[in-house]
């Protein structure tokens, strides 16, 4: 498979910058496998489309405000960064993005906030954009994360071109998100509000949450035409032993298996058994779903409409064939649905 099939033209006024004014009243286009059929409803209709004992699976991962900007010692230039990951609590160490790069150095200074009170030491470089820094700062752990995040603001994906707002803190993160450590938000998932979970909840639909830390990975631009060749940043991913009941025994009665979300299948199709049953993990994850792949656990998916070349569109062509999803995406196009984190859902039944 290449990555030119992927390509398609995206008028920059489809890009949704703002989320809808209520979590599940986006549009859904709900596609059948079976039939090619193709409809357009509204999100909160998809409880027309399940019921008692089908399993739903959330990525509860949480979103922390990682985008922070510093001024360079001497020069004052203003740098970008990008919070990546903690390598090490005591000492204060973090994996980050800089931009512009070119101007970062191993033993540069940073200085964050108005004062200049939190202070960064480069240590490390480890790509062309990629630095790690030591935060110089006094207090314990705790202090010193509510300090660090006071200063960061809502990582909103670069094609959300406009000023983080507010109300993004509370819309780019879903209501079930709990466990901190993602710098992307699982978008499918955000479409679901709290009236939504309840009425699903009484229809007796299951709910499991699994967590995978989505990370820049997902924006990265692929620059090789062979998809084979293409490899994934790897993602933190916890599936407990809860999620793997939940999920098996919904599949073990013939229940719907719902994937919430690009993230949460690629969780599950990394610690899926030779059985076709879900199993714990705990680690790392950089699976590559691309078309031709067989799945194993979900029987349907929840996904927002993504940017051209992703592989965000390659995953769900795989989910949903190829020629199928493509099509749908002219569809899409044609109806003028919204794409991107902040716009419209797509249903793969």
């Amino acid at each position: 498979m290449k990555l030119s099939k992927f390509k398609f033209n995206l008028p920059s006024e489809l890009i949704a910058l703002n989320p809808a004014k209520n979590r599940d009243e986006s549009r859904l286009m709900i596609v059948h496998r079976d039939t090619g059929e193709i409809e357009h409803r509204e999100f909160k209709d998809i409880l027309d489309y399940y019921g008692n004992g089908d399993v739903f699976i959330f990525n509860n991962t949480k979103v922390f405000p990682a985008r922070l900007y510093g001024n360079k010692e001497k020069t004052g230039a203003r740098i970008e960064v990008f919070l990546l990951r903690e390598l090490n609590e005591d000492l204060r160490l973090w994996d980050v993005l800089v931009d512009p790069a070119r101007k970062i150095r191993i033993g540069n200074k940073l200085y964050f906030g108005e004062d200049d009170s939190m202070v960064a030491e480069v240590i490390d470089n480890t790509t062309s954009r990629g630095r790690t820094l030591r935060f110089l700062y006094d207090g314990n752990h705790d202090e010193f994360k509510k300090a660090l995040y006071a200063l960061g603001e809502t990582p909103l994906p670069k094609y959300i071109e406009r000023e983080v707002e507010p109300e993004d803190e509370e819309r780019y993160q879903n209501i079930f998100a709990t466990e901190e450590g993602a710098v992307v938000a699982p978008a499918a998932g955000l479409h679901f509000s709290r009236e939504l979970m309840k009425r699903l909840e009484i229809k007796d639909c299951q709910f499991a949450f699994l967590t995978l830390h989505s990370g820049l990975g997902n924006f990265r631009e692929i620059d090789v035409e062979d998809l084979t060749k293409h490899k994934m940043d790897s993602e933190q991913m916890v599936v407990n032993a809860d999620v793997v009941d939940i999920v098996n025994k919904g599949k073990d009665e013939g229940h719907k298996i719902c994937a919430v979300g690009t993230s949460v299948m690629r969780a599950i199709e990394t610690a899926v058994s030779t059985d076709g049953h879900l199993k714990e993990f705990e680690g790392w994850t950089n699976k590559f779903i691309f078309p031709p792949y067989d799945f194993s656990v979900a029987t349907s998916m929840v996904t927002n409409f993504h940017m051209p070349l992703s592989t965000l569109l390659m995953m769900t062509a795989s989910f949903g064939g190829y020629e199928l999803i493509m099509d749908a995406y002219e569809v899409a196009l044609k109806e003028k649905y919204r794409f991107g984190a902040y716009g419209d859902a797509m249903l793969i039944l």
